[in-house]
């Protein structure tokens, strides 16, 4: 069984949970995690995502998990005849556990977004869109055993008299984002997003003291994004839709780039199979910017739903012939009254 130390979970965990955020393979699948800007943009009226991510199972007798469900609504707004702007709601939940430690933090979100018509023929949109929710943060001290506790044979009992803080923590939060969408013609669309998350770099230390200046370790970064995306029809069934995310927060920074081709199954119907490869090159507070992962998809579209799958390959599994730092993701989303028969447009 193994033993882990307060030490050992701030040293290994802490840190690099302040430094970084969630992270999904599939973030065009849960598009509020993404860009506040995002909420409502679809067509349809109402949408439901879910994502789920299992990652260092071989490393971990218990591995790592992160999931994230999301409701969104989309409303048109009618008044001054020619108007096509629309509005949108959504609520989002986010749960992050390390299960060998029980170390948690659990997030629930209110969304909110207005869609600008642009020209008369609203061929492109200005999405500007806020988010603001609560968090809260939880280590389990059962799990965790200490030196004092140890009787020298084989065994950890009796209670430490290490002098620990209160196990859990809540702390507010707030994003802005802004989307332009641009149908460039028939066969190609693009989709430009920035965002900022964590506006005013909300303290999260389970250490909190009011008389104590506030350090940088003891902060969660704000987390800069940009993404880009597009759609390119190559020919009647087939579409080409490139994407690429950078994200920065404090020394860290992450690329995904990559590109997936949808394949039509029906003529009348939005039956597609789609299919993608996806490069994510990293930097770290210690390293510079290196490839860390490969990651394979393949989804199904069925009539509104969208169900896909993925795999993370590590560089570094790779390069040393061991397996245990890969992760698995799967993603669920569905779009209520969905308007368009041919195409799922991409979710940014």
């Amino acid at each position: 069984m193994k033993k882990y130390t307060l030490l050992l979970l701030l040293g290994l965990f802490g840190i690099n949970l302040v430094a970084q955020d969630r992270h999904f393979s599939q973030f065009y699948a849960s598009p509020i995690n993404l860009n506040p800007a995002l909420t409502g943009g679809f067509g349809g009226t109402y949408r439901i995502a879910a994502n789920y991510r299992d990652q260092w199972r071989g490393v971990f007798d218990d591995p790592i998990v992160t999931y994230s469900t999301a409701l969104d609504t989309r409303f048109n707004l009618k008044a001054g005849g020619f108007n096509k702007d629309a509005v949108g709601f959504g609520l989002l939940f986010f749960s992050d556990k390390v299960n060998g430690i029980d170390f948690s933090t659990n997030q629930i979100v209110l969304s909110a977004a207005y869609h600008k018509a642009l020209g008369l023929k609203a061929k492109q949109f200005l999405s500007l869109g806020i988010q603001g929710g609560i968090a809260q943060r939880n280590v389990n001290y059962e799990r965790l055993n200490f030196e004092d506790q140890f009787n020298g044979l084989d065994q950890y009992v009796g209670t430490t008299i290490e002098s620990l803080p209160a196990n859990n923590f809540s702390f507010g939060d707030l994003n802005v984002g802004l989307n332009f969408t641009s149908e460039l013609s028939k066969k190609a669309s693009i989709y430009v997003g920035a965002a900022l998350h964590h506006i005013f770099s909300p303290r999260i230390s389970f250490y909190y003291d009011k008389e104590e200046k506030v350090g940088s370790d003891e902060r969660l970064f704000r987390k800069y994004s940009l993404q880009l995306s597009a759609r390119l029809e190559l020919n009647e069934k087939i579409d080409l839709i490139p994407r690429i995310l950078m994200a920065n927060q404090g020394p860290h920074l992450r690329i995904n780039a990559g590109s997936n081709l949808r394949m039509s199954l029906n003529n009348f119907s939005s039956t597609a199979l789609q299919l993608g490869v996806w490069a994510r090159p990293v930097r770290t507070e210690s390293n510079p910017l290196e490839l860390d992962a490969i990651v394979i998809m393949a989804g199904i579209e069925l009539e509104g739903v969208l169900i896909g799958f993925s795999y993370d390959a590590s560089i570094g599994d790779i390069a040393t012939y061991r397996q245990g730092q890969n992760s698995f993701e799967l993603s669920v989303s569905y779009i209520g009254s969905f308007e368009n028969d041919n195409i799922l447009c991409p979710s940014f």
